[in-house]
């Protein structure tokens, strides 16, 4: 009697040290309710700090993905966006039909999933669904308007580069969630921001275990 292949990993990537540390505080109130150790409901669970910027991004998740351990493995992207679209607030949540940037888009697997699992594990928190596309730098002011006449939603720095780089390393599912932390009416230069960017860093601290669910979908045998 053949063993059971081991469940492929999930990769989640994030690109600052403040999104790592929401994650990391969200991992340990997991484990405090009885998830193992770098364990999700789907499997192992990895989580990358790529650095900031779409060159890091695609670099660092292309390396780790090099690993035969994680081959085959769920990749998602997450951290903090700007969001596009009148009436975003920050501590949104945004979650990618697909990801945009100069080389292409990359359709995301699931995105039905994490907005179900979003809206119960974060009831009252407003989600967005549609394309996050990628810049290489801070956007502000007319360039949003200039983004959102593309379509757009949001836009971000790594998560484009982060699911390129993920599929060129071969067949698996994507997926990208972000946190507004910056909308057209709240800007990061003005006022106010800093409660903006808590209540950003408290949204994204509390959707890992939506992540793990989406993992263990997304690996279940299509029928």
């Amino acid at each position: 009697m053949s063993a059971q292949p081991a469940p492929a990993p999930l990769l989640i990537a994030c690109a600052l040290g403040i999104e790592h540390l929401a994650l990391r505080m969200s991992d340990r109130g997991v484990r405090r309710r009885g998830a193992p150790d770098r364990w999700g409901a789907g499997g192992p669970v990895a989580v990358l700090r790529t650095g900031m910027g779409p060159l890091a991004a695609e670099r660092s998740v292309t390396r780790v993905l090099s690993d035969p351990a994680l081959a085959g493995s769920a990749v998602l992207a997450t951290g903090f966006c700007a969001g596009l679209a009148p009436g975003m607030h920050p501590g949104d949540l945004v979650v990618a039909e697909e990801t945009r940037d100069p080389r292409g888009g990359v359709p995301c697997v699931g995105t039905e999933l994490l907005v179900k699992e979003l809206v119960r594990t974060l009831p009252g928190r407003t989600v967005h669904t549609g394309p996050l596309i990628g810049s290489d730098h801070v956007v502000r002011g007319p360039e949003r308007f200039q983004l959102r006449a593309t379509g757009a939603i949001a836009v971000d720095m790594e998560s484009a580069a982060t699911l390129l780089g993920a599929v060129r390393a071969g067949a698996r599912p994507v997926a990208a969630v972000r946190v507004v932390v910056d909308a057209p009416e709240h800007e990061l230069v003005r006022i106010g921001t800093v409660r903006g960017g808590i209540s950003a860093f408290r949204v994204l601290r509390s959707v890992l275990p939506t992540f793990f669910e989406w993992h263990r979908n997304v690996l279940l045998p299509r029928r």
